[in-house]
């Protein structure tokens, strides 16, 4: 770590040591990552993935830490998190939209409304940055990232850059190819439609308004804690079996909607993950359905 240091400072990367990841997620949990580092274009991000293979350094890669559960004893690699200094929005053409993974999703659906700009409007809301969306397909209220991402920029694990397109992105619920590739998004392209301007505000702010009134945004959390099981919704399997409202430590499952763990107070990596156990066991003995985490846990 001492050597990808001194590699980050010579090439004036930004960097921070022993950086706390209860600043860099929503469910405001979790230790400190041994080296954070803050890229500005995509030569950096290969500089620094170049660099963690010569160094044998594992490294992961993170946005708005909304979807991510990392570890009270922290992350004992480097983290590379893209943030505002990596978030461009640009138009391609008139319906085409390019933006670098840093950029938060809400920033990405404002550009749509602002350009008039249709297909987008799902999405408002969702804490997520772009690139975190792409990797996890992210969706809601009936629609998917896949309904209007076609392509994805990348720079894989040996540092090159690189796309995928259309089908190898193998968007599919709550997954895409980059799961099991190793690369890391640096960019996703969207094809949008035209569309009414009040239209397409009004939607969006009555997704926005659904969320406030059904989620308990008011506390942190990763949003849905678990995936969708086929034929059942999640939130309502653990309110059958009583859960709602169950504690443990820090962690409850919301009185608002069971589908979501929160941080109710000080809550640990080990209390959510105790609370998550307790809700999957109990819904596959009382239902005889397997919960899956939509969370991904990183230490």
């Amino acid at each position: 770590m001492k050597d990808l240091i001194a590699f980050l400072e010579k090439e004036n990367i930004q960097f921070a040591e022993n950086e706390s990841m209860k600043n860099h997620t929503t469910f405001k949990v979790g230790g400190n990552a041994s080296v954070m580092i803050f890229p500005k274009s995509e030569a950096e991000v290969s500089a620094v993935i170049k660099a963690c293979k010569q160094f044998g350094i594992r490294l992961v890669a993170i946005g708005n830490g909304s979807n991510l559960l990392v570890s009270d004893n922290g992350i004992n690699a480097a983290v590379l998190c893209f943030s505002n200094d990596f978030s461009e929005i640009r138009l391609l053409d008139e319906e085409t939209v390019f933006a670098e993974s840093g950029a938060s999703l809400m920033k990405l659906c404002r550009f749509a409304l602002e350009n008039s700009l249709s297909g987008l409007e799902f999405a408002f809301g969702i804490p997520g940055s772009c690139g975190g969306a792409a990797f996890m397909n992210a969706g809601a209220y009936g629609g998917e990232m896949k309904d209007v991402l076609f392509k994805c920029s990348h720079i894989d694990r040996n540092g090159n850059a690189g796309f995928l397109e259309s089908e190898d992105m193998q968007l599919s619920y709550r997954h895409s190819a980059y799961y099991e590739n190793g690369c890391i998004i640096t960019g996703i392209y969207v094809k949008l439609k035209k569309g009414n301007k009040e239209e397409i505000k009004a939607k969006m702010d009555d997704f926005l308004q659904r969320r406030k009134d059904k989620q308990p945004l008011e506390y942190p959390s990763a949003g849905s804690t678990f995936k969708r099981p086929e034929g059942y919704f999640a939130g309502a399997l653990i309110e059958e079996c009583g859960l709602k409202g169950k504690a443990v430590g820090g962690a409850e499952v919301s009185t608002k909607h069971a589908g979501f763990v929160i941080n109710k107070g000080n809550a640990t990596c080990a209390d959510i993950l105790n609370l998550c156990r307790l809700c999957s066991e109990t819904v596959m003995k009382e239902k005889g359905v397997k919960l899956e985490m939509e969370i991904r846990v990183t230490e």
